[in-house]
């Protein structure tokens, strides 16, 4: 067997027919990395013409030393059960590395490493890949840990709804009932859904912005969010939904839900009045106690709605997701609402949207992305799980990271030297 670059053609011919195979591991996601300094290669292990194994390598110089390092997205697209396989290519591949002066090669396989139920709970007799991580140690490759925290590169832990061959009743069946009280309500709310062209980036740009100010964290340019539209929405791999409210239809429906309270409270009191109807006077109390109780909620949403229309107009953006769908799956990348119609929840008819995209295109599953391993209610990122675990479906644990290491010397000094990078840079971050 040998290791050849692989035409693009080539790749993409043999990657889509992985059952691993991601954005990350296509040419579209190559030539965006490729603007912000990784430099790709579509590299294959062939026998005689046949194609074994292959895999998008990105390759970053590293500043001062004339070093480098490989970094495979969501690869390699091999099977890693295949001990003789996987050494034959690790062997062929670290060549491959040292000639291109890199220090080391990080993957993160998209294999899932123990199957997990909605609640995180490894299910007995499931589905593992156990051998797969053992053949990668054996082979030599570094593994980064079973984190539990977002702290690699690309998220470890993830929720998913399984969505192949699945109705959308199936799929709604399966979320909680506050969930879909939730969508029930945000339609009612005159909250929809509709995907953004290209002119509109800054509208998710600004929603983006005001989220990582809410959550302290470091958004992404402006410049990023165009070259990701540049490279990935024609194809049909990035799309953008924003989610937002139409006060007009909000107030058309309050003004309908508070005629047939009034209406219900106005026959019932007539016909007991008249002793048109015989009632039990309990439950005749507490019927209109209910309708008077709703009666007042609606007539200060109404008030509400006033100020909004006021404030903001006829309509309003409340947030929005990015989308990327390829392969298998359609998978929420990131997105976020802003600060001030935070209240409406946004989020849940936009995820929702993308649900049925899935379903009503046939992919395998929707991919709400990045969780926490930690499960424990005191982890400041429950909450993010909880949302997610709403909808249904179930946790999905990754392998991991792991590092094939080319150079000892060079990849100790430089995870030195990473730390102590990361490491004022958090000083900095909290002047």
């Amino acid at each position: 067997m040998e290791l050849v670059e692989l035409s693009k053609k080539e790749f993409k011919k043999y990657a889509d027919k992985s059952p691993q195979i991601t954005f990350h591991q296509t040419e579209a996601w190559a030539n965006l990395k490729d603007k912000t300094g990784w430099t790709p290669y579509y590299i294959g292990l062939k026998n005689n013409k046949e194609i074994k194994a292959c895999a998008l390598l990105l390759k970053k110089n590293l500043p001062i030393v004339k070093k480098a390092m490989f970094y495979s997205p969501r690869g390699f697209l091999i099977d890693y059960n295949d001990k003789k396989l996987l050494k034959t290519f690790t062997e062929k591949i670290k060549e491959f590395a040292k000639e291109n002066n890199a220090i080391f090669i990080k993957i993160d396989p998209y294999l899932e490493y123990q199957e997990r139920d909605n609640n995180g709970d490894i299910v007995d007799k499931g589905n593992n890949n156990k051998k797969a991580h053992k053949n990668l140690i054996d082979l030599g490759y570094k593994h980064f840990g079973f984190n539990v925290m977002q702290d690699t590169l690309q998220p470890r832990w993830m929720h998913v709804i399984e969505t192949d061959n699945k109705s959308i009743d199936e799929v709604n069946s399966k979320m909680d009932s506050k969930t879909r009280q939730i969508l029930r309500k945000n339609d009612r709310c005159g909250i929809t859904t509709r995907e953004i062209d290209k002119d509109e980036l800054k509208v998710f740009k600004e929603i983006m912005q005001k989220t990582s100010d809410r959550r302290e964290f470091i958004d992404r340019p402006f410049s990023y969010y165009e070259a990701m539209w540049d490279n990935l929405h024609d194809l049909g791999i990035l799309k953008i939904l924003i989610g937002e409210i139409d006060f007009n239809i909000y107030e058309a429906n309050t003004k309908d839900e508070l005629d047939t309270h009034k209406n219900a409270l106005e026959d019932r009191v007539y016909k007991h009045d008249n002793n048109l109807l015989k009632m039990n006077e309990k439950k005749y109390k507490s019927s209109n106690k209910q309708d008077e109780e709703a009666i007042n909620r609606l007539n200060k949403d109404l008030d509400k709605i006033k100020e909004y229309k006021k404030k903001f107009g006829d309509k309003k953006v409340l947030g929005g997701i990015l989308f990327l769908v390829y392969g298998n799956e359609v998978l929420s990348l990131l997105g976020g609402t802003l600060d001030d119609v935070m209240k409406f929840k946004s989020a849940y008819t936009i995820h929702y949207a993308g649900v049925k995209y899935a379903v009503e295109n046939k992919y395998k599953r929707y991919n709400f992305y990045g969780i926490t391993g930690d499960f424990n209610p005191s982890n400041p990122l429950y909450g993010l799980y909880l949302f997610k675990k709403s909808f249904g479906g179930h946790v999905v644990e990754l392998l991991g990271e792991y590092d094939l290491v080319i150079s000892k010397f060079w990849y100790f000094t430089y995870n030195i030297a990473f730390g102590l990078y990361h490491k004022l840079k958090n000083i900095k971050k909290k002047k």
